[in-house]
């Protein structure tokens, strides 16, 4: 029973953390080590977890650099073979994590895991972040077994195979610790949104795979550091995705990529105009603004990658959908993930 240190992304999450950490202690995995980090919270989180819970081993940050420098800094306080990235607004099942550590020793291949993400406040229904294992589209548009866009479906256990996938959800994200480090963590560049997707990416540049683990259940709240049509969440979006793949795509397939990518984002900004609805014509207009004038760290930030990788796009693009998501849920009106798959075959 290999050492899983779980940790627990807080701020200001104290509304959360009694149920969070109660689900945690009833896990029936025994060989756990449970972590909290701290990101600057001004509540009481960590005056609470101190008393309620000693054991739990406390990190404190003294600023709040976003979600993955919390995750590279919190890393480096665990020793455990495997770790547990999680969202401080999630409850789990007591026997989650059995299942995750059984399928990382069957394969030393795999560099992550995702449990089955369910809605907290309707668990008959896919949570919006993770749902069933993520996926995605040749052009860069990330999608979910249970959720495609702003459509979530109701989990009948139509996903409750066990995938190998392109991404798993930030969420509640297992990882083997010496991959995660091996890969350099999460970028904290992208600062909100897309981090773990690009992070999951060089995971399959390393000869890796991810996999969903159904039978591994995490609820999760969702939304609770971010509203889900905020500005800022399109604006990271949208600049996060062109990021990504001009991070992580080989010169082969980058200019014709990106080329499409910029096409739907324009399309966006003009469908934006003619709904009088203008805040994501917008933050894709933002986004753009930030790529051009940080261009420089774009070239770093692909070099660092090229340099790493030890495959070609030929493996990790075989996981991508090979049609445009867009088209298929928009146009042709495909709205749940069978319904996309069915046009693949």
């Amino acid at each position: 029973m290999p050492q899983v240190a779980v940790i627990v992304l807080n701020y200001n999450g104290m509304q959360f953390l009694e149920k969070c950490f109660d689900s945690l202690k009833a896990s029936t995995y025994s060989n756990v080590e449970l972590l909290m980090y701290d990101n600057f919270s001004n509540d009481e989180s960590v005056k609470f977890i101190k008393e309620k819970y000693p054991d739990v081993k406390i990190v404190q940050s003294f600023i709040n650099g976003g979600y993955s420098r919390a995750y590279n800094e919190a890393i480096k306080h665990t020793k455990a073979k495997y770790s547990v990235l999680l969202n401080n607004d999630v409850e789990v099942e007591p026997n989650w994590l059995e299942p995750l550590v059984e399928a990382a020793e069957a394969d030393d291949k795999i560099a992550a895991l995702q449990p089955k993400l369910i809605w907290l406040l309707d668990r008959k229904r896919f949570e919006y972040a993770g749902s069933s294992g993520g996926e995605m589209d040749k052009y860069g548009y990330p999608f979910l077994r249970g959720r495609i866009f702003s459509t979530i479906e109701f989990d009948n256990g139509q996903y409750d195979d066990v995938k190998e996938i392109f991404w798993a959800s930030g969420a509640a994200l297992f990882v083997r610790t010496e991959v995660f480090t091996q890969s350099i963590g999460l970028d904290e560049t992208f600062v909100h949104h897309m981090e773990e997707i690009d992070m999951c990416w060089r995971f399959h540049l390393l000869g890796y795979k991810i996999k969903v683990i159904p039978t591994s259940v995490v609820a999760h709240y969702g939304g609770a550091t971010i509203i889900s049509d905020s500005f800022k969440k399109m604006y990271w979006n949208h600049r996060n995705a062109m990021f990504m793949l001009f991070k992580n795509l080989d010169h082969n397939d980058l200019a014709k990529i990106l080329s499409i990518h910029i096409l739907f984002d324009i399309a966006t900004i003009f469908h934006s105009i003619f709904n009088l609805t203008f805040k994501r014509g917008i933050a894709v207009i933002y986004a753009y603004m930030w790529l051009f004038i940080n261009f420089k760290l774009l070239i770093q930030k692909r070099n660092e990658v090229q340099h790493m990788r030890k495959e070609s796009d030929g493996s990790a693009m075989k996981l991508l959908f090979q049609k445009s998501i867009v088209i298929q849920y928009f146009l042709r009106k495909k709205k749940t993930y069978s319904e996309v798959i069915k046009t693949t075959h």
